[in-house]
């Protein structure tokens, strides 16, 4: 079971409020707007990935990981391991 099943909904609803944003870029693009409101609009895009991505990793930590820890061993440095690298491609993008 995904670690996000409780908060499912609404990741699906961001995300399609996230691709909303992103055809109506294309639709900016297409009716040549200027490029500072073209911008601004996928940096918009951009924070609410983010936003989505903090939602997913509030959920693995809350739930996989927190569960491998209470079972201990190498389960739980696996998923401490699989979040540390899900944090740091965070970071970098």
């Amino acid at each position: 079971m995904a670690g996000y099943t409780d908060r499912k909904e609404d990741v699906l609803r961001a995300l399609r409020q996230i691709e909303a944003e992103v055809r109506g870029v294309q639709r900016m693009v297409a009716e040549d707007v200027t490029c500072v409101d073209v911008l601004g609009r996928m940096s918009a895009v951009g924070s609410a990935l983010q936003s989505c991505a903090v939602t997913l990793l509030d959920a693995h930590l809350d739930s996989c990981v927190t569960e491998a820890i209470a079972e201990g061993g190498e389960a739980a440095k696996a998923r401490v391991g699989e979040a540390t690298l899900a944090i740091a491609r965070l970071i970098r993008t």
